[in-house]
């Protein structure tokens, strides 16, 4: 991560989730999120706070069977997670290609795992935990 990301602090998952929608209030369509992080660093919270922003009222969940899930609201909203694909070919059965290059708003749990096919102009996000400073707390960078 470049030294100029921007960084905020999570103390719950409320918080993760309201950083979630502070940052969903400034995206435009074609952007492309990309979260990274340890498994229940809080990746699924932060992303329900974007839907919100958004305007999605449907019940947002982790795709983590499905690959993608989709929401409508104000700007489409396009939940990847690739913790699960096998084989890099398997996220372009999706319609990989047509989510990212669209004019919905894109977020990619565990990007890293497909990072050598992604824009260059992604926003990558990276959720951190620090046990030293409380069970819940959350470092969240943010670097375009």
């Amino acid at each position: 991560m470049r030294d100029n990301a921007l960084c905020y602090e999570s103390f719950c998952e409320e918080d993760t989730y309201e950083i979630g929608k502070s940052i969903g209030n400034g995206l435009k369509a074609g952007d492309i999120l990309c979260l990274t992080g340890e498994i229940g660093t809080g990746k699924t919270a932060f992303t329900k706070g974007i839907a919100n922003a958004l305007g999605v009222i449907d019940y947002v969940i982790s795709p983590t069977f499905t690959i993608v899930n989709e929401y409508f609201g104000r700007h489409n909203l396009y939940h990847f997670d690739v913790y699960r694909i096998n084989d890099i070919d398997e996220i372009f059965e999706t319609g990989f290609e047509d989510y990212i290059y669209g004019q919905g708003i894109t977020v990619i749990e565990w990007a890293e795992m497909i990072s050598e096919i992604l824009p260059p102009e992604c926003i990558w996000v990276r959720i951190e935990k620090n046990l030293a400073l409380g069970e819940a707390y959350r470092k969240i960078s943010l670097n375009k």
